[in-house]
């Protein structure tokens, strides 16, 4: 839908490729869908889960044995972010490392994107 032929829309580190697999594996999932959705004082937030089977309009990206879902309406929003899968002493999450984000919450769990007419 926004794919830029021949560029992939997200890239995985290595630790988010190995928890992915692992979460696909647990599950037996056809893949993990990322979207956004509006909520968190930022205005948007990061949705993910486990999906039994992609939607016909997701972009698919594989990696190794990972397989990420982009849900259609979060496309745009997600080019060019990497994703990382961080784990420390008191927490351990999904980091999405996006160049579209403008603002983000104090938390960490809403960000605020570039508009779109900004370029």
């Amino acid at each position: 839908m926004f794919a830029i032929p021949g560029q992939v829309p997200v890239t995985l580190t290595p630790a988010a490729v190995a928890q992915i697999a692992a979460m696909m594996a647990r599950e037996n999932a056809a893949g993990f869908r990322i979207g956004v959705k509006k909520g968190g004082c930022a205005g948007m937030e990061y949705t993910m889960e486990v999906a039994a089977e992609a939607d016909p309009m997701d972009i698919v990206v594989e990696e190794g044995p990972a397989r990420v879902l982009i849900a259609p309406l979060a496309q745009m929003f997600l080019l060019g972010t990497e994703i990382d899968y961080e784990e420390g002493l008191l927490e351990a999450g999904f980091k999405f490392r996006n160049p579209n984000v403008v603002e983000s919450c104090g938390c960490g769990e809403s960000v605020k994107f570039r508009d779109t007419a900004e370029g």
